[in-house]
Formats: structure tokens, C-alpha cells, sequence
């Protein structure tokens, strides 16, 4: 049994009736007030049922940690959970598991269940997270060998019975309805795990026109598919239903089962033995033996710091962490502030008398306000010296002298540590004032030590690295004596910063964060600053467009199935087209049906093309093409430019991403993708657009870690890289590789970066595995280096838990040691792509900076405007493109000497896509 406490055993229901006894008589002597007060809550929860119920309810691919753990269930069964402590407010709670599929119930009936397919490989694993993080938020779990949860529940809810307790059972069992009584509910999930109807007797009876006691009476006649239990032919829930009402319980009805008339009367005669066996197998456990009862069950004090760090693991963000945390008993209750923050003294001088005795030293600062690119503004701000003396201040607040003071002091040299740094340059920017001296931005130094955490505010920053809680910062500040937000906000960032670059200094990451994340901070708030001008009457007319053709190819595939109604954006419907109107092959599974996902429904074209298809496939290009330029002509400003935001810390390898709106998810090899890039053109005194990328970036940072010898000689003379390795793969003369065996090569190749097996480099060319496996392992007999490398990656990466790029940047996988396949090879594949993605990545700043600085030198008005993926947009102004091209192609190639050459691409044009090469 795994539980949290350690009690005398208690015969549950035997023993507990006879020891309660006395005190139930007790109680009953009491007024009716004293009565009604002292009956308490319990709360039983059914893990597995639930925790199934919460994997279904959520995509799995759109929750795992960036090293492949999935995480659905976790995530759902959280969030329902906290949902109940909050709205129920139990005193005690308890949650059982089931164990494996043996149970006493099994050997009884050995195909008791026996027809349940293994769980979703998804699935594994995440029972025993909930398990983990369940008991370190001091909740009871249970869970015994050879019963089920079932019976656990079943037997602490009778001794809740005796108790006075009132008990509510969540579960998506029907057979717990059995337990239902004026004192105790069953929760049952009606929609994934969100919504949970209430059943009482009365709300069982009016469903199922039975009263509890008479349910599983009814199951044993009906029968229970899920598990496995045989039903009577020709006898449904309404003829059970019915029998039941007649005879009022299983046992009088098989005693008059003569008197049954009919067809369904002789088959219930010849199957009483089974229906007497589903009888028994339904029926619950009320009397295990358990080492805790009811009393046992109250919650335990969680520890914060421990909560914290399991979701951090878990990359779960602040949200359900705080929502779980509001509705748990933890141990914070104490002082929210550290000792560390009561130490600062707040000073009463003027800001400018303040800052000139703390001329040239190095000052925290904390600012709140909108942090908008082109829009933003700040409203109040802490400033704290080394020495934990502190200022706070309103902006609308300062005087001539400060405001100039404190103009001179953030566009100096001055070193300044900061969090979210970028965010605060957008805010100051917002009162004219150009932030400069960024010295430490902790939210940055964060990312490195732990990426892929879902958040890097600076309270979760400051309770991952320094176990200390922090009040919540208000946007009404009275800044009155005891209100120490602003100035706690930036002693809290004093502290992570000399915390977090002693930590750096540990991994060897302290360089990478000086040299290249920090100053990357200004070039990025400067291009978000500036913004890329749009043709908004381009966009429209491409918008009106796309309107168009989703409407007609929508119009074309109803009329191909004759169904002038059909919703194509409703699977439910699509479902019933492609496998039973047009009876095209199944795909995947699903707990709905069969999956009408975009890259299901890709592969069933492929192998089964069929008009309906073509037209399904154009329609959700076309309808994603009219939401991208919906977005983008949302997010243009009054300046006719759109200002994207470049973040820093969300990508887990390094790479920059783009938000509000996403300017790296442009296609950039669809017709459609091209006719939105034409919309983005030189703003006014700017005369073009200069785009320069790097050449195969990625199979190039391979040639080098891999130190190949034959991809190392491709690049070195210059050869076409996927002709010369089909050739050496297909054994032909290089002018022999024809485009099918150039294609077939540059997907593996790429694949092996992206830990591509053989099936999946089967299904993408759509050619047989055994094929598949054949190229894969004739690359490998001539590519030795690149086998060697792939194998050693992993390898290294399983005994240290991490990889590190050229540039030092780290990606920890703790998951490359899981027992749960599923996450394992994910890890394993991200543990293959991580150092030559975030190679690429690192290259791509480094040229950033380098440009800029020469942009600068040059005395240039060109600019660069965005970053997407390994490609530089500049703005080029009149007569300055030659010296810009030549910048720029000099500093992109020089931004990092590897064993094969870097080639870079640029190209000019009136608008983005003219612009290419």
C-alpha cells in the first residue's frame, strides 16, 4: 500500500462500526446545532478514473516538457482538483490508484477487464507524477495490491458512513453509484473533467429510475462493455431497468426468472450463473483492512519551495501552481518576505540627491508599466544600491531636478541590473528616455540556467533560485512608509543577480549570457522599436482574397459529398464523410473517433487521393492563410508598420520566436506564403528591402560537430551537398542524382538532425520501411562520422543530463532516463537536435550583434528589422545598399569559424519577397 501516514491498522467497517458505536450514540444526544456542525467533509477521489478522464479531455501533444515527457493528464487532473478544493472546501481528502490489472476480481473471472487495450503510450508515467505531486501538496494517496481503487473508496466511505461524515466520491465509474446516500454524492464527470454532475439518490433516480442500491443490480443484468462483463442478449437498459422496478433487486428476479416471458426471459435463464458473477464482480469492498481511516485523512502542510521546483520540472506555468497553492494548507504562512528583503532601508531624500552619491556603482531597478514595442510607458519604479538602501517612486511624481537626474542616470554607462530588461526599455522609451548600461537582466540569466521553463516573471525567479516568496506587485501603489512592492521587487533583483552569476560561473555560461544575451537585448527592443512597414491595401486585397477561395473550395468539397451544410471545420462531420460516407481507410484513433488532423489527413492523400481530400487540404491552407492576415492587419500600427516582439527566453534551444504578431510563421515556400511576404516593403526614406540568410546553416554545424570527412569535403570544394551524398549513397555519378534521390537525401539528412527513424523517414517519403531503413544505413556505412556523432550525442547526454551547443548554451533532458518510451525517445531526439539547432541559433545573434555594431560604425541609416530563423531583414536607405550588403555578408560570415565554410545568401527588392534569393 502507498500511503502517507503511518497508523494502527484498522479492520475498515468491522472494527471502525464496533469503536464508533459508542460515539455515534454520543452524538446523537447533541442539539440539532451542535449536530449539524460537526459533521465534516471527505473528499474521495478515483486517480485512475480521473487521471484517464483528464488525458482524454487534453491534446497530449500540446502539453510535455521540452525533453518529451507528456504531461495532459497531469495538467487536467491538477486543474479539476483544484477546482473541487475550491469550491467544495473538504476537511479531509484521499486519493486512490489502482495498482495493475490483477486483482482478486481477476481471478474469479479471469476475462474480468481483459478486453482493455493498453493505455496510450502518452499515458505512462503520469499517474505516478500525479501520485508525487499529490503527496507533496500533503494529500493522502492510496492504494493496495490486488483491489481496486474502487474498493479502497468503497471501504473508507462506509467508515465515513458510521462517522458522520459527508462524503463526495469523484470518479468516472458508474459502478460507484452504488455508494450513494443522503450523506454521500458521487461527482461524475459529464465533459472532460470541468463539468461534474452531482449525483444523489434522488438525482439516481431520476436518471436511471433505480435507487442506488438497486444499480449495480441493474449493471449485473445490462451488462458493462468497459469491463468486459457479458451482457443478455436481447435485453437493454430498459428491459434491466424494468425487471428491477418488478422485482425490486437481482436476487427476487432470478428467483422468478420463470415467470420471465419470452425470448429474453430463456436467455436470462441461460445465463443466471454469469449474471450472478457480474453481480459479484461489481460489488464494491466495504471492509478492506486499511492502515488509515476517515479521521486520518486530513490534508498535511505542503512545502511551497518543494511545489514550486515539481511544477517548474514540469514546465507547468505560474497559473495552476497558484491556483493549487490558494486552495492547499503551505507552510508560507509565515513572513511572505525573506529577512534578506526586510533589511532594506528605505531612504526620504530627493531622487537626484540620491543617484549622485551613487554615481558610476551598479543599481537594481524595478519598474513597472506597459511594456508595449512603440507604446509603451512607465508609471513607478524601486531602485536599490548595493548596500540595500532603496528609493521608490511615481514618474507623474518626480520633479524637474529628478526626472532630469533620472533621465542622465538610465541613458548612461552606469551599470544597471534589471529583469525582463527588454520590457523595461519599452517602458522607459514610452517617456523618451533610451535605456542603456544593462548589465544583468536576471530573467535572462534565468533561461540559461533552466530552459524551457513556462515562465521567468521575476516571483517565479525569485522562488526557483532562492526558495523565497515575494508579494505581488500592485499597479495602484500608495507608496506610502510600510508598502515596500517596488523596493522588495528590486532587492529581489539584487539578489538574483549575484545568485544567478554565481551560478553561471558554475556551468561554464557566464560568457554566452555577457557577451551575447545581454547585449542582444537593445538590438532586439530597437527592431521591435522601429517595426517593418506594411501595404495595408496589399494585405486587404489579399485578405478579401483568401475569403474568397475558402469559400469556394468550401462550396466545391459540400458539393462533392452532396451535403450543402457540412461544418469543415467540424471533425465530428469530417469523420462521417471520409470513413463512412466515402469509406476511405481509418486513421488514427481517438476517444472520439478517428483523427481528422491536418497531418492525417496529408497522409491519407498521399496513399488514397480523392478530390474531397484536395479540396479539405486547400480549404485549411486558404482559412490559415485568411487568420494570419487577419492578424497582421489587427497589429498594424498608426505608423503603417508592425511592431513584433522577439522573445528570448521561450525557446528551449536558443532560437529567437515571435509574438503579436508571429512573423517567423509566414510560409516562405508556398505561393500563398510569398504573396504575404510582398505586403511587407521599405517604410518612408527607405528605398528597399535587403534580406541575407545563411546556406544549409544546420547541415553544416553537423559537418563540423560530426567532423565527417565526407561532408567536410562537400562543403570545403564547394560541391551541391545533397547531390554529392546521393551520390555516394545511391553509389552514382553526381550528375546522376535525380531530383526523386536529391529529395530522398535532403529529408534524411535533415531528418538525422531531428533524430529521424526509418519508419518516419518512410511515411515522410512515402516509400516502404525496409527501403527507408536501406538509405538510412548505406548514409551510415559511407557517413561514418555523422553515425558516430548521432550515437555519441545521446549517449554523453544520458550521463551528464544535458547538452551544450559550440557556444556552451545548455538544454537539460532529465527524461533521456524515463522508464516512459515515449518520453524517452522524444528526449532522445531533442538530445540529436539541440546542439546543432542551437549552434544555428547562437550564429544567427552573433551576427545579429556584429551587424549592428558595423551598421553603427558605418554611420548608416539602414537598419535591421527582423529575424526569422537564420534570415536578416534590413531596411536599406538611398544609396547606402552595396555598403549595406557588403556589411552584412562580412559580419554574418564571420560570425563563427567552423570546419567547413558558412555561405551567405542576400538578395534586395521593393518589398520582402522581391527581396529573396
Amino acid at each position: 500500500m502507498s500511503i502517507t501516514h503511518n497508523c494502527s491498522v484498522l479492520r475498515i467497517g468491522v472494527i471502525v462500526r464496533a469503536l464508533t458505536r459508542e460515539v455515534h450514540s454520543e452524538r446523537v444526544n447533541t442539539s440539532a446545532k451542535d449536530s449539524a456542525t460537526a459533521r465534516k467533509r471527505l473528499l474521495l477521489i478515483d486517480g485512475h478514473s480521473m487521471a484517464f478522464r483528464a488525458f482524454y479531455a487534453l491534446p497530449a501533444e500540446n502539453f510535455s516538457t521540452t525533453g518529451g515527457q507528456h504531461t495532459n493528464a497531469v495538467y487536467g487532473f491538477l486543474s479539476m482538483l483544484s477546482t473541487i478544493l475550491a469550491e467544495e472546501k473538504p476537511d479531509h481528502i484521499a486519493v486512490a490508484f489502482d495498482v495493475g490489472r490483477k486483482t482478486f476480481r481477476t481471478e474469479m473471472f479471469p476475462e474480468y477487464k481483459a478486453q482493455r487495450e493498453a493505455a496510450p503510450e502518452e499515458f505512462a508515467g503520469q499517474v505516478g507524477i500525479i501520485d508525487d505531486l499529490l503527496n507533496t501538496l500533503g494529500i493522502t494517496t492510496l492504494s493496495v495490491e490486488n483491489f481496486e481503487a474502487d474498493d479502497i473508496l468503497a471501504t473508507l466511505t462506509t467508515a465515513a458512513e458510521q462517522l458522520d461524515y459527508d462524503t463526495l466520491i469523484v470518479t468516472g465509474d458508474r459502478d460507484y453509484l452504488q455508494l450513494v446516500t443522503e450523506s454521500t454524492t458521487v461527482l461524475y464527470p459529464m465533459r472532460g473533467v470541468s463539468t461534474l454532475h452531482r449525483f444523489t439518490p434522488a438525482a439516481v433516480e431520476e436518471k436511471y429510475h433505480l435507487t442506488p442500491a438497486q444499480y449495480p443490480d441493474f449493471a449485473a443484468l445490462r451488462g458493462d462493455p468497459s469491463d468486459n462483463l457479458p451482457n443478455i442478449p436481447g435485453v437493454g437498459e430498459k428491459t434491466a431497468t424494468k425487471w428491477i422496478q418488478q422485482y425490486g433487486d437481482l436476487e427476487s428476479l432470478l428467483t422468478h426468472a420463470d415467470e420471465i416471458k419470452g425470448k429474453a426471459g430463456n436467455a436470462l435463464r441461460e445465463r443466471i450463473e454469469q449474471v450472478r458473477m457480474n453481480r459479484k464482480l461489481t460489488q464494491m469492498v466495504t471492509d478492506m483492512s486499511l492502515e488509515v481511516g476517515p479521521d486520518d485523512l486530513a490534508p498535511r502542510t505542503a512545502n511551497v519551495a518543494e511545489v514550486a521546483e515539481k511544477f517548474d520540472a514540469l514546465e507547468f506555468g505560474t497559473n495552476l501552481r497558484e491556483r493549487i497553492l490558494g486552495v492547499v494548507a503551505t507552510d508560507s504562512q509565515a513572513p511572505e518576505v525573506s529577512v534578506e528583503l526586510s533589511d532594506v532601508v528605505v531612504d526620504d531624500e530627493p531622487l537626484d540627491a540620491w543617484l549622485k552619491k551613487r554615481a558610476g556603482q551598479g543599481l537594481a531597478l524595478f519598474v513597472q508599466g506597459s511594456a508595449t514595442p512603440a507604446g509603451g510607458d512607465a508609471t513607478s519604479a524601486g531602485i536599490v544600491d548595493k548596500q540595500r538602501h532603496a528609493l521608490a517612486f511615481h514618474f507623474a511624481d518626480l520633479s524637474p531636478a529628478e526626472d532630469a537626474a533620472l533621465r542622465e542616470w538610465l541613458e548612461s554607462a552606469d551599470p544597471k541590473y534589471l529583469h525582463s530588461a527588454k520590457a523595461v526599455y519599452h517602458m522607459l522609451a514610452g517617456r523618451g528616455i533610451e535605456l542603456s548600461g544593462i548589465e544583468h537582466d536576471t530573467a535572462l540569466a534565468a533561461y540559461l540556467l533552466r530552459p524551457g521553463q513556462r515562465t521567468y516573471e521575476l516571483k517565479d525567479v525569485y522562488q526557483r533560485h532562492l526558495q523565497r516568496q515575494l508579494p505581488e506587485a500592485s499597479d495602484q501603489l500608495s507608496l506610502l512608509d510600510d508598502d515596500t512592492t517596488l523596493t522588495d521587487s528590486a532587492a529581489a533583483i539584487l539578489e538574483l543577480a549575484e545568485e544567478l552569476t554565481r551560478s553561471l560561473g558554475d556551468i561554464d555560461g557566464y560568457e554566452l549570457y555577457r557577451e551575447l544575451e545581454i547585449p542582444l537585448v537593445t538590438v532586439l527592443a530597437r527592431m521591435e522599436a522601429v517595426g517593418i512597414a506594411v501595404d495595408v491595401e496589399v494585405l486587404n486585397e489579399q485578405l478579401e482574397s483568401f475569403t474568397e477561395q475558402v469559400s469556394e473550395v468550401e462550396a466545391q468539397a459540400r458539393g462533392l459529398v452532396d451535403m450543402p451544410e457540412l461544418n469543415l471545420s467540424s471533425p465530428k462531420q469530417l469523420q462521417e464523410v471520409l470513413f463512412d460516407k466515402l469509406d476511405l481507410p481509418k486513421t488514427k484513433k481517438t476517444k472520439t473517433g478517428y483523427s481528422t488532423a491536418a497531418k492525417e489527413v496529408e497522409a491519407l492523400a498521399v496513399k488514397n487521393p480523392h478530390p474531397f481530400l484536395d479540396a479539405l487540404l486547400a480549404h485549411r491552407e486558404f482559412q490559415k492563410m485568411k487568420s494570419t492576415l487577419e492578424g497582421l492587419i489587427k497589429t498594424v500600427r498608426d505608423d503603417s508598420r508592425i511592431h513584433t516582439t522577439f522573445n528570448q527566453t521561450v525557446a528551449s534551444t536558443g532560437r529567437l520566436s515571435s509574438t503579436e504578431p508571429n512573423l517567423q510563421n509566414i510560409p516562405v515556400r508556398t505561393d500563398a506564403g510569398r504573396k504575404i511576404r510582398s505586403a511587407f516593403i521599405p517604410g518612408k526614406d527607405f528605398e528597399c528591402l535587403l534580406t541575407a540568410d545563411y546556406s544549409q546553416i544546420e547541415m553544416r554545424v553537423m559537418a563540423h560537430l560530426s567532423q565527417d570527412p565526407g561532408l567536410i569535403l562537400a562543403y570545403q570544394e564547394g560541391e551541391d551537398l545533397h547531390n554529392f551524398v546521393g551520390s555516394r549513397v545511391f553509389d552514382v555519378p553526381i550528375d546522376q542524382v535525380t531530383p526523386e534521390l536529391r529529395r530522398r537525401v535532403k529529408a534524411m539528412s535533415y531528418g538525422l538532425a531531428y533524430g529521424l527513424s526509418a519508419f518516419g523517414l518512410s511515411q515522410q517519403l512515402g516509400i516502404p520501411a525496409g527501403e527507408a531503413k536501406q538509405i538510412m544505413n548505406s548514409y551510415f556505412d559511407r557517413f561514418g562520422g555523422v553515425r558516430d556523432y548521432l550515437a555519441s550525442v545521446v549517449d554523453e547526454a544520458r550521463k551528464s543530463g544535458y547538452t551544450a551547443t559550440v557556444f556552451g548554451r545548455r538544454r537539460y533532458l532529465p527524461e533521456l532516463t524515463s522508464d516512459n518510451r515515449v518520453a524517452r525517445d522524444n528526449a532522445e531526439r531533442a538530445a540529436l537536435n539541440a546542439p546543432i539547432q542551437g549552434t544555428a541559433a547562437d550564429i544567427i545573434k552573433v551576427a545579429m550583434l556584429r551587424v549592428d555594431k558595423q551598421l553603427t560604425a558605418a554611420k548608416v541609416k539602414s537598419r535591421v528589422l527582423l529575424q526569422v530563423h537564420d534570415e536578416l531583414v534590413v531596411e536599406v536607405a538611398p544609396g547606402e545598399l552595396e555598403k549595406v550588403r557588403e556589411i552584412v555578408e562580412r559580419e554574418m560570415d564571420a560570425a563563427i569559424s567552423l570546419r567547413v565554410p558558412l555561405e551567405v545568401s542576400a538578395g534586395s527588392g521593393k518589398n520582402w519577397e522581391d527581396a529573396a534569393h
